[in-house]
């Protein structure tokens, strides 16, 4: 028998508990995953933990090095666990942080081992994908579910059709969970491709269907003040320059009229505009 991956800490009794995953990597645009998963699981406590030596690739993702006044003061390593959070109507469990490297397939066996003996009966996904939308419409949210009629709100399944792309570990995790009969949903912002470092209104965005999905509250921080304060800088930016202008002016239209380009003009018109930006920086 293998060593195990994980080790947990028992909890004491959970109410309805629900689990939230929101890894960084490509699905994690404008860091708005991350951030919103972390808002979460604010002053909650560790009570699973997964090997961190046999899935980080420390030359890759390595350590943070604090050094104080020429000493050598704290060391932070990347991990992989639970939190619970214990809130008014149910208890909230939440994975987010890095996304590991190695032993995908075994963690997502332990991970799901995990939910089972913790009693978990709803999954909730969160990522955030770069698109071409503009910052000044309500942030687009698709949906994956395991069964039709899962997802709240406004909020639609999509892409139609068939997509092949890379996955990403919180797909793995959703797959699996569906898989292991665990009601399962993902709930995933776009973020405008021009925007570039983390990006507060997709993160909100997120945060607000996390909590619409699983009827909680949750308290938002500073997500909104930070999120109006990203749209003023962003209005500025866009307004004094007339090719960025026009091209979210662009956008906005095709929001308005519910519309899309064809994948053709789109990835034209994107490759377009991101080596204008190019030419005028150089």
């Amino acid at each position: 028998m293998g060593v195990a991956l994980y080790r947990i800490d028992d909890p004491g009794p959970l109410v309805r508990p629900a689990l939230v995953v929101a890894l960084d990597g490509w699905v994690d645009a404008g860091s708005a995953a991350t951030t919103a998963a972390a808002l979460m699981a604010a002053g909650g406590r560790v009570i699973a933990t997964f090997d961190a030596d046999r899935l980080f690739d420390y030359r890759a993702r390595r350590p943070t090095l604090e050094i104080e006044d020429g000493r050598l003061a704290e060391m932070t390593w990347p991990a992989f666990e639970v939190q619970l959070v214990r809130l008014a109507e149910r208890d909230l469990l939440i994975i987010t942080g890095p996304e590991p490297d190695y032993r995908w397939p075994r963690l997502a066996d332990a991970v799901i081992e995990v939910a089972r003996a913790l009693g978990v009966v709803e999954w909730v996904s969160i990522g955030a994908i770069p698109a071409a939308v503009p910052h000044t419409r309500a942030v687009p949210i698709l949906g994956t579910a395991s069964e039709p009629g899962l997802l709240r709100g406004d909020i639609r399944p999509g892409p139609t059709g068939l997509l092949r792309v890379p996955a990403a570990l919180v797909s793995v995790l959703e797959m699996r969970a569906a898989e292991a009969g665990i009601t399962a949903v993902g709930y995933f912002a776009q973020v405008p491709h021009y925007v570039s470092g983390p990006y507060a209104p997709a993160a909100l965005a997120l945060h607000r269907a996390v909590a619409r999905h699983l009827e909680i509250e949750l308290d938002s921080g500073a997500l909104d003040e930070e999120s109006d304060q990203l749209r003023s800088r962003l209005d500025t930016a866009t307004s004094v320059d007339e090719n960025t202008r026009g091209y979210v002016q662009r956008l906005e239209a095709m929001v308005d009229e519910e519309r899309l380009p064809a994948g053709d003009d789109l990835i034209t018109e994107i490759e377009q505009f991101l080596r204008d930006q190019g030419t005028q920086r150089n």
